[in-house]
């Protein structure tokens, strides 16, 4: 049971990027996922969120520029990130949870299987 994230990259200020979670072993239809992101020095902090019906959470402070997605055909979720700015690099990572609930304000605790994190770097 792994989860795998990937996607990360380099990318100018106002860039964009989809990072991509995928799973191996398990089927995420019946999960809710969410993406984490950590910068250094820093806590976990919870970005998005989807319930395995397609309820969606987002932070305040990726609203309107994050977008979060799951194609249960392809047993992946997604984040689509535009207009990212400086203070969004960080490693990124996946979870997912069997309670739908945890996506509102997510908790990483609540958060049964992990994915490695991918690094989003944001520079000119």
């Amino acid at each position: 049971v792994q989860l795998q994230a990937s996607g990360g990259g380099l990318v100018q200020p106002g860039g964009s990027l989809r990072l991509s979670c995928a799973s191996s072993g398990f089927s995420l239809r019946a999960w809710a996922v969410a993406w984490f992101r950590q910068a250094p020095g820093k806590g976990r902090q919870g970005v998005a969120a989807i319930s395995s019906d397609g309820r969606i959470w987002s932070a305040d402070s990726v609203k309107g520029r994050f977008t979060i997605s799951r194609d249960n055909a392809k047993n992946e979720v997604y984040l689509q990130m535009s207009n990212l700015k400086p203070e969004d690099p960080a490693v990124y990572s996946c979870a997912a949870s069997y309670y739908d609930g945890s996506i509102f304000y997510p908790n990483p605790g609540e958060f049964s299987h992990w994915g490695q994190g991918t690094q989003v770097t944001v520079s000119s």
